[in-house]
Order: C-alpha cells, then structure tokens, then sequence
C-alpha cells in the first residue's frame, strides 16, 4: 500500500510540474495534477477490464483450435 501511495504522489508531482514548466501557472498546475492522474486511473481500470475480457477468451480459441485440429487428423 505504501507504493502505491508513493507512486501516487509521484505522479500528482509530475502532472504538476510538467502543467507549471508549460504554463508558468500554479493555477493549471494545480488542476492538472488533479484531473490528470484521476482520469488515468479510469483510463488503467478500463484498460485492466478489457484485458480480462482478452485473457478470459484466450483458453477458448486455444481448446477450439485443438479441437478443429483433432476432427481434421482423426
């Protein structure tokens, strides 16, 4: 839990920087470090539920092809 908390403000303190370093605005910093890392955590978490959905589906593809493979040589 501690990394992530780490890893969490590293990312608020990047985000800001990076929004300060191109605007010279604490304001859009300051905002862009909030908004930013919220929406890449909607972002990963849709990510992460597609890729069950890709993984879910792999042993499927893999037992048909074997399948079709078996009813093709018997």
């Amino acid at each position: 839990m501690l990394k992530t908390m780490t890893f969490t403000l590293m990312h608020f303190c990047i985000a800001f920087g990076v929004a300060y370093a191109l605007t010279g605005s604490l304001a859009v910093g300051s905002l862009l470090a909030i908004v930013e890392p919220l929406c890449n955590s909607v972002g990963f978490f849709l990510h992460e539920k597609i890729w069950q959905r890709v993984e879910h589906r792999q042993p499927d593809r893999q037992q048909s092809s074997a399948a079709r493979w078996q009813h093709r040589h018997a």
